[in-house]
């Protein structure tokens, strides 16, 4: 349930960064270019209207739905590795070697999380919690703010502890059910969502030869022979 959950706010949050972000460049540049023409009454008004803090809303926006989208592309296998000398290997080394990438992704990331929950505490995030409950500190640092929005920095660099500690989750999830089943996520480059395409009964996702994912154990790879057709390796 709690899975599910955050496999939804996940992608609702990874969509919404996207669309928001999407929306806010289209209004900025046609504001821009209709503010050239002289149109009575409408060219004013658009002049009058500030979109200077436009670009940088985009670049936090775009910041943010990287770090979740990270997080995203971990848990669906959307990553590409290359995998040419490890997918050679047979089960038993291929297995260590994959658990070995996948507890290192989580080592990585955890660090960074850890490390950028620290500079975002030190950066002001310490001082906006201590004000919020109305605890006395003098000697804290309220921290810098943005140049156009002023927004607090330690609010927009969130997203390096917060996506961080995402992904580490979500390399230790891939990682607990690569031992216990031996598969990691696929993911379809060629499959679109909203269209239905009718796969044929035998055939196998995982047997392509694209070196783009690491080989799972369960679904070996069938290479073709001779004649054309797959065989087992």
């Amino acid at each position: 349930m709690f899975n599910r959950l955050l496999n939804h706010l996940e992608e609702l949050l990874v969509t919404l960064l996207m669309g928001s972000a999407t929306v806010i460049i289209f209004l900025s540049v046609m504001h821009r270019y209709l503010s050239g023409y002289a149109i009575p009454g409408v060219q004013d008004w658009l002049i009058s209207l500030n979109f200077g803090w436009a670009q940088e809303l985009c670049i936090i926006l775009f910041v943010w739905m990287a770090k979740f989208g990270a997080a995203y592309g971990v848990r669906t296998g959307i990553h590409v590795g290359v995998d040419v000398l490890i997918n050679r290997l047979d089960d038993s080394k291929r297995a260590k070697f994959v658990l070995f990438g996948l507890l290192a992704g989580a080592l990585f990331t955890g660090i960074v999380a850890t490390l950028g929950g620290n500079f975002v505490w030190e950066n002001g995030a310490h001082y906006a919690f201590f004000h919020a409950f109305g605890i006395e500190a003098p000697d804290l640092y309220e921290g810098p703010t943005t140049p156009d929005l002023e927004w607090p920095t330690w609010i927009v660099y969130s997203a390096i502890p917060l996506g961080s500690s995402l992904m580490c989750f979500r390399f230790l999830q891939v990682a607990w059910n690569f031992t216990k089943t031996g598969e990691l996520p696929h993911h379809d480059h060629g499959h679109v969502d909203g269209l239905d395409e009718e796969v044929p009964v035998d055939a196998n996702p995982y047997g392509m030869d694209d070196n783009l994912h690491m080989h799972d154990l369960k679904h070996h790879h069938k290479a073709p022979n001779a004649n054309g057709k797959e065989s087992q390796p």
